[in-house]
């Protein structure tokens, strides 16, 4: 049982260094769906065949 809660202190750490060196540039609130989106509209499939 000692075993899982070092674990998790060691694993909490690296997260919190990770976060701290990212500088508070992790977005973090996930997807998102909008206007905003930075992705180019896919072209449009097919075409016409004769």
């Amino acid at each position: 049982m000692w075993k899982l809660i070092v674990g998790f202190i060691v694993f909490a750490a690296i997260v919190m260094f990770v976060l701290m060196k990212a500088g508070g540039s992790v977005d973090m609130s996930g997807e998102k769906h909008g206007g905003d989106s930075t992705h180019a509209p896919a072209p449009a499939a097919g075409g016409e065949s004769k």
